[in-house]
């Protein structure tokens, strides 16, 4: 249960990456909280999307030892005969002991609470690497703005000590939760998956009304905006996609697009965390393909950097 505590709330963290160079300029650690209301179906952190911990399995690591078979208490795990089988129906998730007794790591926990300090304490230790690069700290997921308090918080700290600050967000949150980080939030990387509504919802389950919405308001604002538009084949990544899409950010005022081309790194996870890929078969675009969209972009009139 996730403490209700706006001086230091907490948060549920699944993950911390350090010393990265995307997501932002300079070095970074990107924050990784869990939480998210779409459901894209190319989505590269399948852990990420339930608020809650996570068990998380990689078949190669098993030695089939048995030991979490033998410490589960209410058949959340077997033994089959190519292995383990895990009964997910049956997981509670505040009683996660047969996952830790694991010797090779191959059951882990994906989900963490942790307090705002014990965030700031973290990413910290690379404050010299910040300072030299102009860098600093990325809130990811997720999305993070599922986690407002948390974030809103950490934003706080971060910014308060003079580094920089970067959220990842869908755009699809209350309007007030995007209000309440922007003072604290030095570049937004507002993810754009899909111009058209009926799409949208057919490839995330959700409109994007919210989130054409929410971008109007925040570059009002002022705000320091880059899109983000995931490349996905057969989806999005036509011509007159982009178009439209450039149309839209052209009407609010956006003058930052990014194209993210699609990959299969995270392809492995969703049988780690027992989910079903659909998109398993899908080939990434073709890199002259993907030249070819970003010189149109860039003769619009876009730039693709963060500042």
């Amino acid at each position: 249960m996730i403490k209700k505590d706006k001086i230091n709330p907490q948060g549920m963290v699944f993950d911390i990456q350090r010393y990265s160079i995307h997501d932002g300029p300079g070095i970074r650690t990107i924050v990784f909280l869990k939480g998210c209301p779409l459901r894209c179906k190319w989505c590269s952190n399948p852990e990420s999307q339930e608020m809650k911990p996570q068990v998380f399995f990689v078949k190669s690591r098993c030695i089939r030892c048995g030991l979490c078979v033998k410490n589960s208490k209410n058949g959340e795990v077997t033994m089959g005969e190519e292995g383990i089988e895990i009964h997910r129906n049956s997981i509670n998730s505040n009683d996660l002991g047969w996952v830790d007794v694991c010797p090779t790591k191959a059951l882990s926990i994906k989900g963490k609470l942790m307090s705002v300090d014990e965030v700031v304490d973290i990413v910290m230790k690379d404050e010299v690497f910040y300072r030299q690069s102009n860098g600093g700290v990325t809130l990811s997921g997720g999305e993070p703005l599922t986690q407002r308090d948390f974030s809103l918080e950490l934003l706080k700290h971060i910014h308060g000590k003079g580094l920089s600050t970067a959220i990842e967000t869908t755009g699809a949150v209350p309007w007030d939760s995007l209000l309440a980080v922007a003072p604290y939030t030095d570049l937004f990387l507002y993810d754009f998956k899909h111009w058209n509504d009926e799409e949208h919802i057919k490839y995330t389950g959700i409109s994007n009304a919210q989130i054409i919405d929410n971008l109007k308001k925040l570059a009002e604002t002022g705000a320091n905006i880059l899109v983000r538009v995931p490349l996905i084949p057969g989806v999005n990544d036509t011509e007159e996609s982009i178009n439209k899409t450039m149309d839209i950010l052209k009407g609010i005022g956006i003058n930052k697009l990014a194209l993210l081309p699609f990959h299969q790194y995270g392809s492995g996870k969703y049988d780690s965390v027992g989910i079903s890929y659909e998109m398993k078969d899908k080939e990434p675009p073709k890199e002259d393909h993907v030249a070819k969209l970003q010189k149109m972009i860039a003769d619009a009139g876009f730039k693709s950097d963060y500042n």
